[in-house]
């Protein structure tokens, strides 16, 4: 129910809008209405389609009532807390602002998880880069004493570490996927990754709809998937179009291309292009352009992202000195690479968007929308009576 106040803000909204004092808007002017209320930068894009679609469904031939149009407001309010004009002011200090300490202290103590899936062929450093990246030995193949031959089947591995930086402790889940693509019929490779993927999904799901669940349900679903292109300066193969193609759907896809530094920087941008030019004609969804962002600020730091993508990087786990600081790269007869130089290499963007600015996004993204996609699929064949939890 509106308050008092906010009934009068809409009201004079909704009337200078209604200039013939017909008692109706066209729903064509709800979207400028709305953003009037709440404000330019509250709304994301998707709650402006769906103001539109709303407006649209409720208007009669002469247009949106102003009860219908509340009606659309009030629905909009139980989404968002970005209110604008209709929020409430204070008459003084109550002591709430303390929440978000509250909540960073509840959740240091908890701890957080993040599960990393690496896929590509052999041989093209994903173990190195994963080790890279978190500055340890966490990758399986090389935080294990048994050998890895290639195995004649593709297999997926797991393993998890506990790992600690500043206070904060993070349970990361390494997954990798041996012998993919390193057959000589690589055909429907990707379907144990799948069956990966969807197998953390219904573990999960079984979980939350017991009747007697654990009190905090632990995370497996894979939150972000590294694929592995290899720096051969053509194209996408037929085997990475079908891969992302067949995930995209239920998995954070995030192209990289493999040892960047065997191509020269013309190499480089002309492979990202057609790679780029290759997701967009078979329509693939990599992470971030698959997701509709919050605001014009996250807008604005995911087209930067975009814009980098795919990544071209170069791992090392050896340091060596240069000057007065000691820096990881690889040292060849034409020079030094600085993985963390973003001059040399775009690790650094890599792992900038992975870990220090997009980590909680992948993580959220993969709850509120790949599993929740998988969620519905599943509860609703099961009330067909096709399958059962």
């Amino acid at each position: 129910m509106l308050t008092q106040t906010q009934v009068a803000v809409l009201t004079r909204v909704f009337q200078k809008a209604d200039g013939d004092n017909q008692g109706y808007v066209p729903p064509s002017v709800v979207v400028d209405l709305v953003t009037q209320v709440f404000g330019s930068a509250a709304l994301s894009a998707g709650e402006l389609e769906h103001v539109e679609r709303r407006s649209a469904s409720k208007a009669s031939k002469a247009g949106l009532s102003f009860v219908d149009f509340t009606e659309v407001v009030n629905d909009l309010m139980g989404s968002t807390t970005r209110w604008g004009t209709l929020q409430t002011n204070l008459d003084g200090h109550v002591g709430f602002d303390s929440i978000q300490e509250q909540v960073r202290r509840k959740s240091l103590k908890r701890g957080f998880e993040f599960n990393l899936m690496v896929v590509g062929e052999s041989g093209l450093g994903k173990s190195t880069l994963v080790n890279t990246l978190f500055k340890s030995t966490v990758s399986r193949a090389s935080c294990t004493q048994v050998e890895h031959p290639i195995p004649k089947t593709v297999e997926v591995n797991s393993v998890s570490h506990v790992i600690e930086e500043e206070g904060v402790r993070l349970k990361l889940t390494i997954t990798d996927t041996p012998g993919f693509g390193d057959q000589i019929n690589n055909d429907r490779c990707w379907l144990p990754v799948l069956d990966h993927v969807n197998d953390q999904f219904e573990r999960y799901l079984k979980e939350e709809v017991s009747v007697v669940r654990k009190k905090r349900i632990p995370d497996t679903r894979v939150h972000a998937c590294l694929y592995f292109i290899a720096p051969t300066g053509h194209s996408l193969k037929q085997l990475d179009i079908e891969f992302m193609k067949r995930l995209d759907q239920c998995v954070n896809i995030i192209p990289v291309i493999a040892k960047a530094d065997t191509l020269t920087l013309e190499e480089r941008d002309a492979f990202k292009a057609r790679i780029c030019e290759d997701i967009q004609f078979h329509g693939m969804n990599v992470y971030p352009s698959s997701i509709v962002p919050e605001d014009d600020d996250d807008a604005e730091i995911n087209s930067k992202i975009e814009s980098l993508l795919p990544f071209a990087v170069v791992g090392s786990e050896k340091e060596h000195k240069r000057g007065n600081k000691s820096v990881l790269g690889r040292q060849t007869k034409w020079g030094f690479i600085e993985v963390e130089n973003k001059a040399h290499c775009e690790f650094p963007n890599l792992r900038d968007m992975l870990i220090k600015t997009h980590m909680q996004d992948l993580i959220e993204t993969t709850d509120k929308v790949h599993y929740e996609n998988f969620r519905h699929t599943r509860l609703q064949r099961q009330q067909m009576g096709e399958s059962n939890i």
